[in-house]
């Protein structure tokens, strides 16, 4: 007999999704490339980040405070791309380093930590939903 699916079902191929797109968007190169890099790339950041902590937190209250701790740590790794101590510098240099904390404060990216925040907490929802429908 087959189990039902978990939560951990729709939430891994959520997040290749994501990091699919995230890739996409970050190396596009067509028309809307600057945004589509720039800032496209960033609300995918921002769910990815959610779906990841919901991996470990799923309770109500976790949906609800997840993208809220997120939009927090990515406003502060921004604001720390103003800071070039040495450590930073070499982390940034590298590949995972760039991807991770970035290397250019831009203050455009915060509405678009928001947005992708935002997206982060529906789509929660809907897995948090999934998980509840999937029990009765």
């Amino acid at each position: 007999m087959l189990s039902k699916p978990t939560q951990s079902f729709y939430t891994i191929p959520s997040l290749l999704i994501v990091i699919a797109m995230g890739f996409f968007f970050k190396y596009y190169t067509g028309p809307a490339h600057e945004w589509l890099n720039d800032y496209g790339a960033a609300v995918f950041y921002e769910i990815f980040w959610c779906l990841f902590a919901f991996l470990f937190f799923r309770s109500g209250i976790a949906v609800r405070q997840i993208p809220l701790w997120v939009f927090i740590i990515t406003c502060i790794l921004e604001f720390l791309q103003l800071w070039h101590p040495p450590l930073l510098e070499e982390f940034r240099a590298t590949l995972i380093g760039k991807w991770l904390i970035g290397t250019t404060f831009a203050w455009w990216d915060f509405p678009h930590y928001l947005l992708g925040c935002i997206l982060g907490w529906l789509w929660l929802r809907q897995l948090q939903a999934q998980g509840y429908a999937k029990k009765s």
